[in-house]
């Protein structure tokens, strides 16, 4: 999986990683030439005396140590650059699949794991990328050349040589293969304790009021323990390749001294090619030995490149039309015709053949009580989800043909648990429209009564909005709406953390805004749907009554009902 992920993500850097093999094999013969020349200066120049001899070789082998430096520097150079585009690439690869995939999907993988896919688990590939290039590129033709330069200075003894190269690669490779299912539990227990810290920093509160700090901690530890587990075990695996790499080396460099010496006693063989062979097995060892470095990040890349495309080969469910319908026949018009929907694995349907139509100018109200599917049904119109059956239409066109981009520009959506993000009070208003005037943020603050907070437009919002009080937060997300100005208006619950009489002056100075635009709005209180042009009772997934609010208290006992239970008849 971590080769096929590098192949498709190495094409764009096809010439850099042709240029950096290049560099390495080059630096790699450069230190291939250096024990010949050693040994030529040492039997024919040292032995023999010849110091003109000596000065030639000495100045050459100081220029290929020269060509060789410059050539590992360029080489580093560009495998630090090909490693952070494959990390970049890879980041913006999973980003973007994540930003198509549905609510369900990404409940499946999970948001903390999806965090650990996009940093962790990328900065392990590209870690192993670097090393890859920097050190792995070169081992081949480091261990090919010195054995066959090896065999050039003495055949019997280039024996040792062609048995230690399998010997060593075949116990490395035992251990490595060994760390790899530790490695993909490794990272299971990552995304375990992700979601558990996650869990507590933003139930922090909760835990507090309700005294769970030490089973929080305990939960928390628990969780530590099995990772710190999992993590000695493969650091177990890991220290072994070190001590395994160094025994079978040492062992083969004893019987290369001891045969080595005794074919230089008999003649067969003179001292510098001796002290070049010894050389060629130590550009060997130290080869290899890179190598082992190099090879104990790989099971772990390997477990990272599964997630990682374990998120890329994810198809969205929601996935865009092939040929986008790029205009509106209806613009501003709403239609659910006989919606019906089922969240993945309930066992109940959330819609049941439920219709709603909205149009321009108008205000359509959706009330129900708790659990009666009215979030759901403001959900398919921006497409949030798809119906199970039944059709949705915005501007005439169904949602599942029109093109996304139109369909996201004619809704502003202000949802009933509102996020904001974290920046200016400017940087959250101009989030739906970015060219917005300083005086259109005013006016939108003004419109949600939120200048009582709002000091002035580079005041600071932190993630999610915690500096803020819950209805503060609702007020500045239905003036990021306003600032859109869009032709749809879909209001999901938006006054529920304010008290009734901001509330009513909010609703009133909305009506006035919007007047022109549609306007859907999901409410649990009837006086906030008193004025509505239409409203829609939902139950149980069902609609069970449409029409004004007088009309429904006449006809509907179900709005009947909710209107005594908070005695507005």
């Amino acid at each position: 999986m971590l080769i096929r992920l590098l192949r498709t993500r190495l094409t764009s850097s096809r010439t850099s990683v042709i240029t950096l093999v290049l560099l390495q094999g080059a630096q790699a013969l450069a230190l291939l030439c250096l024990p010949a020349l050693n040994a030529a200066l040492i039997d024919d120049g040292v032995l023999k005396g010849d110091t003109r001899l000596i000065l030639t070789l000495g100045g050459v082998m100081v220029a290929v140590t020269l060509a060789q430096v410059a050539c590992a520097g360029a080489a580093i150079h560009l495998g630090v650059r090909v490693a952070a585009r494959v990390g970049r690439d890879l980041r913006a690869a999973v980003f973007t699949r994540v930003q198509g995939l549905s609510g369900r999907q990404l409940a499946l993988f999970g948001t903390a794991s999806l965090i650990t896919r996009t940093t962790g688990d990328v900065q392990q590939v590209q870690q192993f990328v670097l090393a890859a290039c920097t050190v792995l590129v070169s081992v081949p033709v480091m261990c090919v050349g010195a054995v066959a330069l090896a065999l050039g200075q003495d055949v019997p003894l280039s024996g040792a040589l062609l048995v230690m190269t399998p010997v060593l690669a075949g116990a490395l490779a035992v251990v490595v293969r060994g760390m790899r299912p530790l490695f993909r539990r490794m990272q299971r227990r990552v995304d375990a304790v992700n979601t558990i810290l996650r869990e507590q920093i933003t139930g922090l509160r909760v835990i507090r009021a309700f005294g769970k700090d030490e089973h929080e901690r305990r939960r928390f530890a628990a969780a530590s323990h099995d990772l710190a587990d999992v993590a000695v075990r493969a650091g177990r695996l890991q220290t072994l390749m070190l001590p395994l790499g160094t025994t079978v080396v040492n062992v083969f460099s004893v019987a290369v001294v001891w045969l080595g010496a005794s074919r230089v006693g008999g003649g067969a063989m003179g001292a510098g090619e001796l002290i070049a062979f010894l050389t060629y097995l130590t550009q060997i060892v130290t080869a290899v030995m890179s190598a082992t470095f190099v090879l104990m990040t790989m099971p772990r890349a390997e477990v990272c490149a599964e997630r990682i495309q374990e998120v890329l080969g994810t198809d969205p469910e929601l996935a865009p039309p092939a040929s986008p319908v790029r205009t509106m026949s209806r613009r501003g018009q709403v239609e659910v015709r006989a919606a019906t929907f089922a969240y993945p694995g309930a066992t109940t349907l959330a819609l049941r053949g439920a219709d709603l139509v909205a149009r321009p100018g108008e205000t359509t109200a959706v009330v129900g009580s708790i659990g009666s599917g009215k979030s759901t049904l403001l959900g398919l119109v921006p497409r949030l989800f798809d119906v199970t059956e039944g059709r949705v239409l915005v501007g005439g066109v169904d949602v599942r043909e029109l093109d996304p981009a139109l369909l996201t520009a004619a809704i502003g959506l202000v949802p009933q648990r509102p996020y904001l993000f974290s920046g200016t009070v400017a940087d959250t208003l101009r989030y739906g429209r970015p060219q917005a005037s300083d005086e259109e943020l005013w006016r939108a603050l003004e419109v949600t009564r939120s200048l009582d907070f709002v000091r002035s437009l580079g005041q600071r919002v932190s993630q999610g909005g915690a500096n803020l009080s819950g209805g503060q937060r609702q007020r500045l997300s239905i003036a990021r709406a306003l600032v859109r100005r869009p032709e749809i208006y879909l209001f999901d619950d938006p006054f529920s953390a304010l008290d009734r009489d901001r509330a009513d002056a909010l609703g009133a100075a909305l009506a006035v805004e919007t007047e022109g635009a549609t306007v859907v709005i999901v409410a649990q209180r009837v006086d906030a749907v008193r004025d509505a042009d239409r409203v829609v009772v939902l139950e149980a997934g069902l609609v069970v009554g449409t029409g004004t609010h007088a009309e429904l208290l006449r006809t509907c006992p179900t709005y009947q009902e909710i209107a005594l239970s908070q005695e507005t008849v």
